[in-house]
């Protein structure tokens, strides 16, 4: 299989996450011009699980190193499989959530609160488990992100007050989401030995085999929590599968390529969480946050009309998010 080799490819790597990350939310804003985001979101799951299959069965079975997909399957222990599972559910519980908040307060609102406070969580969770990196330098970027996240926290609150929406609930779901964010990444980590991608021990998965099982997690607990959602809606009336079966080729096929583009990001993340650790790979990819900020800013223009006051914390917010994330960056380069 394939493996990172360096620490310069494992960076590079979680940059094209971070990237990643923070522009799959623009596919549910195109669907959300003729379709909810409820039914975006099954053909977003369906995605995710197709890209961990298509990995796992080309790169994931070449090379010399470690062990193959298949191989890999049938070797794996319970406790593994549980692991990379519960990963899975913790993380769809979170993202159907994020989702929500981006279809009710927009991107540059639900990507840096929720996912903000993912990445300060997530990596304090993930240094604890799986200590590298100088904790100096990588935690005073995790404050600067957290004073960054607070900033935008504000200029959002003036939005809402300025063009007199309550996008209050928007704001609580992107909360709650961040917290339950923080915690997915530890148990898909814990299901490998990242410690040696390349002679991983017995029982344990390789990142193909890792993230193969991390995406049947998020498409079986989908039956469950879309499901719920789509019946008891956070905003609007309910929805029926049988309006998800209408919808034409094209639309489903935008929530499909929003699934690859963070699938993409997932596994070049896990892989490069062999060289540069947990905590780095993790902390770097939710960067995404300023990935979907800039989008949410300056092409769907959700802070227009919003003053010299808010762009002066937007900018602050952009300069904190990117010291940060450089400061993150420096840490694992010892």
């Amino acid at each position: 299989m394939y493996i990172i080799s360096s620490y310069s490819i494992a960076v590079f790597f979680t940059i094209i996450t971070m990237l990643c990350w923070g522009s799959w939310g623009n596919t549910q804003k195109l669907a959300a011009k003729t379709w909810r985001f409820e039914l975006f979101y099954w053909d977003y799951v369906i995605g995710i699980l197709v890209l961990s299959v298509l990995f796992g069965l080309t790169l994931g079975s070449t090379g010399d190193q470690g062990r193959g997909f298949v191989e890999d399957l049938g070797q794996l222990s319970s406790s593994t499989i549980w692991s990379a599972i519960i990963g899975g559910v913790i993380f769809n519980a979170s993202n159907i959530l994020l989702s929500a908040s981006i279809s009710i307060a927009g991107m540059a609102v639900a990507f840096p609160l929720g996912v903000g406070i993912a990445l300060v969580l997530g990596v304090i969770v993930n240094y604890v488990s799986t200590p590298k990196g100088d904790p100096v330098m990588l935690f005073i970027g995790v404050a600067l992100i957290m004073i960054a996240i607070i900033l935008n926290g504000i200029a959002s609150g003036k939005m809402a007050k300025e063009s007199k929406k309550s996008s209050s609930k928007g704001i609580w779901l992107a909360l709650i989401a961040g917290v339950l964010m923080s915690f997915f990444y530890r148990f898909v980590a814990s299901a490998m030995d990242v410690n040696s991608f390349e002679a991983p021990l017995a029982g344990l998965a390789t990142p193909y085999t890792a993230f193969f099982i991390f995406a049947i997690g998020i498409f079986i607990s989908n039956f469950l929590f879309n499901t719920i959602i789509m019946k008891r809606p956070f905003v609007g009336q309910p929805v029926t599968y049988n309006e998800y079966f209408k919808g034409s080729f094209s639309t489903h096929l935008v929530g499909v390529i929003g699934g690859l583009i963070w699938g993409l990001g997932m596994i070049l993340s896990i892989l490069s969480a062999g060289k540069a650790g947990t905590a780095i790979s993790y902390g770097l990819g939710q960067g995404a946050t300023m990935v979907a900020a800039l989008w949410g800013v300056f092409i769907w223009k959700e802070f227009k009309g919003g003053g010299r006051s808010v762009n002066m914390l937007l900018f602050l917010m952009f300069l904190l998010f990117i010291s940060g994330l450089v400061l993150i960056i420096l840490s694992g380069g010892n």
